[in-house]
């Protein structure tokens, strides 16, 4: 059996979607986690599964330059096949993107293009949505840009708070990145020119989970 594909994970906080990537591991490992900040929770639980964990401070570099240039560095000593972003607040270089095309991912709480950035669940609330959710996309040189890969929508209910609309937007996270890169691995879904394409058992694995592709 061949081995599975590596994929390194980039956290800043407490990494609840890197431990749902790892309990749901289908066709891929985690091969290490890398952090800017070493008081990142998730570094901790991916100590205690025996993960390798990298730190890259901001406050070790001069300038923000040299801080983005030592984070590639250290996601290229891992040897990712795949690069997901879990949480990981810093706005990546395009020699990154560049770099890992195709092979970088991200989880956005909400339905992009709707509410890039933060405060997704503050501002939906405020805006009256009547759905919410999450959206993994592949990055491209920007804030929550790229060609979209796969969305979870959920129900924003009237008497919402921006806390209880984040717990049911987690939990959709916490499934559908697993499943998106899961399929990833398994060259079933693939970003080409043309944008984003699927095989038929992701298209009906979609269906199936109501899940919103590109």
């Amino acid at each position: 059996m061949a081995n599975p594909v590596s994929v390194t994970v980039l956290i800043s906080g407490r990494g609840s979607n890197l431990v749902a990537l790892h309990e749901n591991a289908h066709g891929y490992r985690i091969n290490a986690v890398v952090s800017n900040t070493a008081e990142a929770k998730g570094l901790e639980w991916a100590k205690t599964q025996g993960i390798p964990t990298v730190t890259v401070p901001r406050s070790d570099y001069a300038n923000l330059a040299q801080f983005k240039a030592a984070v590639l560095q250290a996601v290229r000593e891992t040897k990712p096949d795949f690069v997901a972003l879990a949480g990981f607040m810093v706005v990546l270089q395009p020699e990154f993107v560049d770099e890992f095309a195709g092979k970088l991912i991200n989880i956005h709480p909400s339905l992009l293009p709707k509410f890039p950035g933060l405060e997704t669940h503050e501002r939906a609330v405020q805006a009256g949505e009547s759905e919410h959710g999450a959206t993994v996309h592949f990055v491209a040189a920007g804030v929550d840009t790229g060609a979209i890969i796969a969305q979870a929508a959920v129900p924003v209910h009237s008497d919402d708070t921006p806390e209880s609309l984040a717990a049911r937007t987690l939990v959709a996270e916490h499934k559908l990145y697993p499943w998106v890169l899961k399929h990833l691995a398994a060259h079933e879904i693939k970003l080409t020119d043309g944008g984003v394409v699927y095989t038929e058992l992701v298209r009906s694995e979609a269906r199936t989970f109501m899940y919103r592709l590109s």
